[in-house]
C-alpha cells in the first residue's frame, strides 16, 4: 500500500470532465481544484485530504487536467465573478488562478441538447466519446474520470433497450430516442474508455445496460445524487434514533433554494427525481417505513444559497411523545465541490486497480447510492476507507 509520500511523487497525467462544466458546482470545482493544488487555500471539506485517506496513494489534485462539456457559453471568468458576489467563492481567488482557468476554458465543448438525444442520440454518443478522445490524447492522460454535473433530469421512461447493451446500440443506430442527455453522456465515457460518476438524480448510468457495459470493460461507475446538506444530517441522525430504539413517527422537511439548481427543481418533473432520491435513505436505515414528505421550492432571492428544515416526531420509554427540529443552511456549490475531488481522487485508484461496474464502496458520498442499501453516514465511512486502504494482488 502507498504511504502519504505518495501525493508527492511524480504521476502520469490524470483527467477530470465535468458535464454542466460552466455551472456554478463545475465552476466551484475547477476554482477550488487550482487554488488548493496551488497553496491558496485550504483543503476544507475534502475528505480523501485527511487521514486514514491520506495514505492509499491517490493521486494529487495538481496531476488532474481539467475540461468539460457545457449546453450554455457563460465564461468561467464571468460565472466565478458572480459566484464571488454571491460569496460563494472566496474574494480575489478566481483572479488569481486565472491564468489556469483560461486553460480550462479552451477545453470546454458542447453539451448534448434534448434535441440531439430525440433526433440523432448516436451521433451525439460519438461526438462526446470523440471530446473525451481528444482530451486525453492532447494531455497524455492515463486515466480519465467524468463527472456529470448538468441540471437534474424527469425520470426517464423506461425502454426494453435499457436491459441489453447490443438492444441498446441498436436503438440508438436507428435514431430513437431511448435515452435522456446524461445516460448518452455516461455511454459516451464508458465507450471512450473512463469512469462515470452520477452527481445528479438523473438516469445516467443507473440502466442495466449500461452496468453491463460497463462491467464488461473493467470501468468503475459511481453515484448517484451528492449528499452535500438536509440527506447527510438525516443519514447521520436516523442511525441514532435507530440505536437508541426511539421510533420516529414522522419526518418532513422544507427545502429552499435558488440559482439554477432551484430553477431547475422549479419543474415538478425534475423535482420528482430529486424527491424520490431524497426519500430512500429513512426506511433503509430505521427498518420501517416513515411518513416522510419533503418540499421543494425555488426562491430566486437565495441564489447559490440553501435552506432545509426538518421536524421530526418521534415516540420514546411508555409513548411519551418528543419532537426535534433543525435548519440547515448552506452553499451547495461549496459543499459539493470538494466531494467531485474526492470522488475523482477515488475513481482514479478504482481505473488504476482494474475495477469495474457499480462501486457501492463510495455509497458514503450520495443520496440514492449504488450497489447497496446502506445509508447510515459512519458505516458508508468505515466502508469507504476499508475499500481504500485494501491491498490489490498483482
Amino acid at each position: 500500500m502507498s504511504g502519504p509520500e505518495q501525493q508527492d511523487e511524480v504521476r502520469t497525467p490524470v483527467g477530470l470532465w465535468l458535464v454542466g462544466a460552466r455551472g456554478s458546482v463545475a465552476t466551484t470545482t475547477f476554482t477550488g481544484a487550482i487554488g488548493v493544488a496551488g497553496g491558496l487555500a485550504p483543503p476544507t471539506g475534502l475528505v480523501t485530504m485527511q487521514p486514514p485517506l491520506t495514505g492509499v496513494g491517490l493521486p494529487p489534485l495538481e496531476s488532474f487536467a481539467l475540461g468539460g462539456h457545457d449546453v450554455v457559453e457563460t465564461p468561467l471568468a464571468v460565472r466565478a465573478a458572480r459566484l464571488v458576489d454571491g460569496g460563494a467563492l472566496p474574494v480575489g481567488l478566481p483572479e488569481a488562478v486565472g491564468d489556469r482557468l483560461s486553460e480550462v476554458e479552451a477545453e470546454l465543448r458542447p453539451g448534448i441538447t434534448w434535441q440531439e438525444a430525440r433526433t440523432d442520440p448516436r451521433r451525439a454518443v460519438d461526438r462526446v466519446a470523440g471530446d473525451l478522445a481528444g482530451f486525453r490524447e492532447r494531455h497524455g492522460l492515463e486515466h480519465l474520470v467524468v463527472v456529470n454535473l448538468a441540471s437534474t433530469e424527469p425520470p426517464a421512461a423506461s425502454h426494453p433497450s435499457h436491459l441489453d447493451p447490443e438492444a441498446l446500440n441498436r436503438a440508438l443506430s436507428g435514431r430513437l430516442a431511448v435515452l435522456p442527455p446524461s445516460s448518452l453522456y455516461a455511454l459516451a465515457a464508458i465507450e471512450a474508455g473512463c469512469a462515470f460518476v452520477d452527481f445528479t438524480p438523473s438516469a445516467g448510468a443507473r440502466l442495466p445496460a449500461l452496468v453491463q457495459l460497463a462491467e464488461r470493460n473493467s470501468l468503475p461507475l459511481a453515484g448517484s445524487d451528492g449528499k452535500t446538506g438536509e440527506t447527510l444530517i438525516k443519514t447521520t441522525l436516523a442511525p441514532a434514533f435507530r440505536s437508541r430504539a426511539l421510533r420516529v413517527r414522522s419526518w418532513s422537511a422544507t427545502n429552499i433554494l435558488g440559482g439554477a439548481d432551484g430553477e431547475a427543481l422549479s419543474d415538478p418533473e425534475r423535482a420528482r427525481s430529486k424527491l424520490q432520491s431524497k426519500g430512500r435513505c429513512l426506511e433503509e436505515i430505521l427498518g420501517y417505513a416513515v411518513e416522510s414528505p419533503v418540499a421543494i421550492e425555488n426562491v430566486r432571492d437565495l441564489g447559490e444559497w440553501k435552506t432545509a428544515w426538518d421536524h421530526i416526531a418521534f415516540e420514546g420509554f411508555l409513548g411519551v411523545r418528543m419532537r426535534m427540529q433543525f435548519t440547515w443552511e448552506g452553499c451547495d456549490s461549496a459543499l459539493a465541490a470538494p466531494l467531485v475531488l474526492d470522488l475523482a481522487r477515488l475513481m482514479t485508484l478504482a481505473l488504476e486497480r482494474g475495477e469495474g461496474g457499480e462501486l457501492a464502496e463510495l455509497a458514503f458520498f450520495f443520496k440514492d447510492p449504488v450497489g447497496t442499501d446502506v445509508h447510515s453516514l459512519e458505516r458508508q465511512y468505515a466502508r469507504l476507507c476499508e475499500w481504500a486502504a485494501q491491498e490489490i494482488a498483482v
